[in-house]
């Protein structure tokens, strides 16, 4: 009887073995993480803009509970912060970048070019916290004006007006969405009515969609008045 319950016992052991080894089933999602979140975030945001963003949408495309996601996030608020600084992350000026004025120019195409890649984000930007990207950003933009020599008190009124500038560009190419067929009617109209707007008839302003040079030779005035020589004259 002893050496039967003992065998029993010897016996036991491998069965639960047996029973518990590891099924591999391919996971379906990978672990919930912050980073993970923002990045959905990120494209639930280009699909379907500020107002398609909800915990629950959110949640569902990740594959978890909304309750899962208050582990990594505070709320939505939290998400967007996190999304929308996600997405201005400056890796530094460029290699080809000689002087101030080109790292400015690459800092602020860099900048539009990541807020037209994801138009939510210029809607967001003026009524959201700064986060430490485009802080980071302003900081190496002011660092970079005063290298110029920027006079300090100047240095603020410099960005802000840089800032305008790109808002403004960015907001206004994101939301104009007019067809050649329209911008072809609307310049025919201007064509009928040349005796009343005769200059922005002549210079066929709204078949100007050079949107990318427009940006870049206005921000070379706006810098021409910034730079100290152009100041001293």
């Amino acid at each position: 009887m002893a050496a039967k319950r003992s065998g029993t016992r010897g016996k036991r052991p491998q069965r639960m073995c047996e029973g518990l080894q590891p099924v591999h089933e391919p996971r379906s999602e990978p672990p919930l993480s912050r980073d993970r979140i923002v990045a959905t975030a990120v494209e639930l945001l280009d699909a379907q803009g500020v107002d398609g963003l909800t915990m629950r949408r959110l949640a569902d495309r990740l594959g978890s509970g909304v309750m899962s996601l208050y582990w990594h996030v505070d709320n939505k608020e939290d998400v967007f912060d996190l999304a929308l600084d996600s997405v201005l992350e400056y890796r530094g000026p460029s290699q080809t970048a000689q002087d101030w004025r080109g790292e400015v120019v690459h800092m602020l195409e860099d900048w539009r070019a990541s807020m037209l890649r994801h138009p939510w984000s210029a809607s967001l930007l003026p009524r959201r916290a700064l986060g430490p990207n485009i802080l980071g950003r302003l900081e190496l933009l002011s660092k970079t004006l005063s290298r110029a020599g920027v006079a300090d008190a100047d240095v603020n009124v410099a960005i802000w007006s840089l800032w305008n500038y790109v808002m403004g560009a960015t907001i206004t190419r994101a939301s104009f969405d007019l067809s050649d067929d329209d911008r072809a009617a609307a310049q025919q109209r201007l064509t009928r009515l040349s005796e009343r707007y005769p200059t922005i008839e002549r210079s066929r302003l709204l078949l100007d969609n050079d949107w990318d040079g427009a940006f870049r030779k206005g921000l070379g005035f706006l810098l021409d008045g910034l730079s100290p020589d152009e100041a001293e004259r």
